[in-house]
């Protein structure tokens, strides 16, 4: 089941027709000044769609790592694990997966289901899936490797409660962002849901049901988000090419100084390890 989851004004000196060429040029070297200065954005999160088809032998090892993640899963006798993939090349930011998602052992759907958060196709859109362990991993991945988290036993079985209610509907955010301000509601990345998710979890009964209150829970509770140095030319560019790029939910005096802080897989699985000393992890390559 798939949960329900867009001039200046010309002197007279310069005829119009010189003048037109002119602006045309300074457009077009603009555009391909700000696509290539947006080329150095990262990428967070997963897309819900594929540029282009998987060649078939990228295709058998993304499905040999879906089944050696089921046979470690299993074999760690977990019920619920975070599971990150490499989608994206983030070396240089210090990271190296980009998209996490919330394996559950026994979902209605079928086991070690993945629930996770996909931007669909690079728009300002986000819808949640429930998929199997394969179609996970069937995606153009950097590198043929996960990362999984398994939290303590107490941890598991609150986590397990809560994706059988409607609160992980309740902390989904459809307008998306791949780089949204970690404690701001206007947008999200599909890293912070799955954060946002385990805080609720985490948190006394009844204390989060809200994103404001997942977020004031995990602010107290010491998260630290990552910071991304992001250029002004580069920002601009971003928010004028891509639409699942968005800076106004920044505070102010960070986003001038280039300082975007948002949720990566690194920043959640350093604080579950930080708040859960039964967590453990594992590396399947």
């Amino acid at each position: 089941m798939k949960l329900t989851l867009r001039r200046l004004p010309a002197r007279q000196l310069l005829t119009r027709r010189l003048w037109t060429r002119r602006l045309l040029l300074c457009a077009w070297l603009g555009a391909s000044l700000f696509l290539g200065l947006f080329a150095a954005l990262p990428a967070w999160a997963g897309q819900a769609c594929e540029a282009r088809p998987l060649a078939t032998a990228d295709a058998a090892r993304s499905l040999d790592l879906a089944l050696r993640t089921v046979q470690a899963l299993d074999a760690s006798g977990a019920q619920v694990a975070l599971v990150s993939r490499a989608g994206q090349d983030l070396g240089k930011y210090g990271l190296r997966y980009s998209h996490m998602g919330i394996a559950l052992r026994d979902h209605p759907a079928g086991r070690w289901t993945v629930v996770h958060e996909l931007n669909e196709c690079a728009t300002a859109s986000s819808a949640l899936y429930e998929e199997g362990m394969g179609n996970f991993f069937l995606t153009d991945l950097v590198r043929h490797e996960a990362q999984l988290v398994i939290p303590g036993p107490v941890a598991q079985a609150r986590l397990a409660q809560l994706l059988a209610g409607r609160t992980p509907r309740r902390l989904h955010e459809q307008r998306y962002n791949m780089l949204s301000y970690v404690f701001a509601t206007h947008y999200q990345n599909s890293n912070q849901w799955v954060l946002e998710n385990y805080a609720a979890a985490s948190a006394p009964a009844g204390d989060v049901a809200t994103r404001e209150e997942a977020q004031a829970w995990l602010k107290s509770a010491g998260f630290a988000p990552i910071t991304v140095h992001i250029p002004p030319a580069t920002r601009l560019g971003a928010r004028m090419f891509r639409a699942n790029v968005a800076f106004d939910d920044h505070p102010f005096d960070r986003r001038v100084a280039g300082k975007i802080d948002t949720v990566s897989t690194d920043a959640v699985v350093r604080f579950v390890q930080h708040s859960d000393h039964a967590a453990k992890v594992i590396i399947v390559q």
